[in-house]
């Protein structure tokens, strides 16, 4: 049973990281998707803006399929979805092409994100201790070399479907190989049972969840911020070169793999509790840095706490939301349930984030409006209770023994 435990952890860890390559590789060829399609700059946002929305349908769908499925075959088949729709978006050469390939990307990644959180925090229920950073971490280190293959394919001017293709071609056959050991890891027996009559349960409460849905929220309207406006901030308000400017993304893609890669220590030691609050503060404490930084290199010292901050918010949300699902509604399903709908709230935070900071950067200055997600993120510390008390401290004295009954893998699909 423990060969079937470490078997899942590692498929599920390379499944985040393959997401991860894929969605840097969307995300930082923009500029190259836009001139291949000829792309409007006034038609652009629609582009960008339906990602996200289809990715928060394709999380509300994926609450429904999980009562009829299990979550290791949602996700079986819908990370190839994503290779092939990056693929699709790389190859077409008519408008419609991309808007069909990004529908697609959307709504599939929507339903990845969510069935792979949902395998994280069951594993992790059945490992007894933290391990959900680790899952985050190996997707950071997935976004740092889909980005540095980005700057590849950029820098030797390839076309698209030439970046792509051979991504494609590598980590697609190896991710439905890896998917023969996925694990489910909240019921083999009578509760996979449960879930493949459609019997389970509805989970818990949107108002009980809020709480999580709002951390989730600020912490994307955060790393939105970052990803969208660090570099803009660094040339235009602190005054640093075009290739400086380049700099703080990768510094906080940096930190925030080193934040979640030793994360997991930090929960077991003192719990996600204080480990929430430490986060939130640290966070905070960047974006005040680089709101009154007086030149670039102190912009990104701010830019490096944000990482170290931020980075362990997303994945201790999840981690709270299954285990609050799994306290008050027992029933198969409620934990991935509860996942699927905090999910939503990614999304939501990434599409307020950059106009919210734009908007208000234009309309009063970027400093100003760099105080804005800082606010939003402290808020975070008033809701940290709501990432428990007696279950969230793993290892130390506090580490429960191993699940016995962690469910089959996904090899029998």
């Amino acid at each position: 049973m423990t060969d079937v435990l470490r078997r899942g952890r590692a498929s599920l860890a390379f499944g985040f990281f393959a997401q991860g390559v894929a969605f840097a590789l969307l995300v930082t060829r923009i500029p190259a998707i836009q001139d291949r399609y000829g792309v409007s700059d006034a038609l652009l946002p629609v582009f960008l803006a339906a990602v996200p929305i289809l990715a928060g349908v394709g999380s509300v769908v994926s609450e429904r399929l999980v009562r009829r499925m299990r979550p290791s075959r949602l996700l079986r088949w819908s990370q190839p979805v994503v290779l092939l729709a990056l693929l699709g978006v790389g190859a077409g050469d008519r408008v419609a092409v991309l808007a069909v390939a990004l529908a697609v990307f959307g709504l599939s990644v929507g339903a990845l994100d969510a069935s792979m959180n949902m395998l994280g925090v069951s594993l992790q229920r059945a490992y007894g201790r933290s391990i959900m950073l680790g899952f985050h971490a190996t997707y950071s280190l997935g976004g740092i070399l889909g980005a540095s293959l980005a700057w590849v394919g950029a820098h030797w001017d390839l076309a698209l479907w030439v970046s792509y293709l051979p991504v494609v071609v590598v980590l697609l056959p190896a991710a439905l190989v890896g998917s023969r050991w996925y694990v489910d890891g909240d019921g083999g027996g009578p509760a996979e049972a449960a879930v493949q009559k459609g019997s389970g349960g509805a989970g818990v409460g949107f108002k009980v969840l809020l709480p999580l849905c709002l951390v989730m929220t600020f912490a994307y309207i955060g790393d939105s911020t970052v990803s969208n406006w660090s570099a803009k901030y660094l040339q235009d308000v602190l005054g640093s070169s075009e290739q400086l400017a380049t700099v703080p993304y990768n510094v906080y893609m940096v930190t925030t793999l080193v934040g979640r890669a030793l994360g997991d220590l930090g929960v077991r030691r003192f719990g996600a509790v204080a480990v929430v609050r430490g986060g939130a503060v640290v966070a905070a404490g960047g974006f005040a840095v680089v709101a009154s930084a007086p030149g670039a290199w102190v912009g990104m010292l701010g830019f490096t706490l944000l990482g170290l901050g931020l980075c362990v918010l997303v994945p201790q949300t999840f981690a709270a939301a299954g285990r609050l699902a799994a306290e008050r509604d027992g029933r198969p399903g409620a934990s991935d349930a509860a996942v699927a709908r905090l999910n939503v709230f990614n999304y939501v935070g990434f599409l307020i984030g950059s106009p919210l900071v734009g908007a208000l950067g234009d309309a009063w200055s970027y400093r100003g409006a760099m105080l804005v997600p800082m606010v939003l993120v402290l808020v975070t510390v008033v809701y940290a209770r709501s990432f428990g008390d007696r279950p969230d401290r793993y290892g130390g004295g506090h580490e429960r023994p191993r699940t016995a009954d962690v469910g089959r893998g996904s090899n029998g699909l």
